[in-house]
């Protein structure tokens, strides 16, 4: 597993070791161990998986604000789409930055996206399913 910097402060793309041969292949998407030795400590709580139809669906931008704020693992398991995460955090040097990236059932890459940013997707093909951890509840009154 290998975390990739995206020069925003405390979001990165995190590429897991896929292990192919004639018959396909697998992937570890978490494991707790392996996340710590690249230095992420998250108590993820609660996944959530969604479905879009469409190409050209837009979900977000999504923030739960403090203290229900969200730290989110996102990849995409069918289809394609382009994330995008946008940095809130007023005291940030990185503030009002966003970052965008193509997730993939392909590319099997997934953004880990921080507490205090906004995020949202669009989907570039039809029939996508994005799945996502996160480490808080889903709060209506911080959404």
């Amino acid at each position: 597993m290998k975390k990739i910097e995206t020069g925003i402060n405390d979001l990165f793309i995190i590429e897991p070791n896929v292990f192919g041969d004639n018959r396909g292949w697998f992937t570890e998407s978490y494991n707790k161990e392996s996340f710590k030795k690249i230095g992420i400590n998250i108590d993820f709580i609660q996944d959530n998986h969604s479905y879009s139809k469409e190409k050209g669906v837009l979900r977000g931008l999504h923030l739960q604000t403090n203290p229900k704020a969200q730290t989110k693992l996102v990849r995409c398991t069918k289809g394609k789409i382009l994330d995008v995460a946008v940095d809130l955090r007023r005291n940030s040097p990185t503030y009002l930055k966003h970052f965008a990236v193509e997730l993939s059932e392909e590319n099997k890459l997934q953004l880990l996206i921080p507490k205090g940013f906004a995020h949202g997707f669009v989907t570039l093909t039809s029939d996508v399913e994005v799945q996502y951890k996160v480490d808080e509840y889903y709060s209506k009154e911080h959404d």
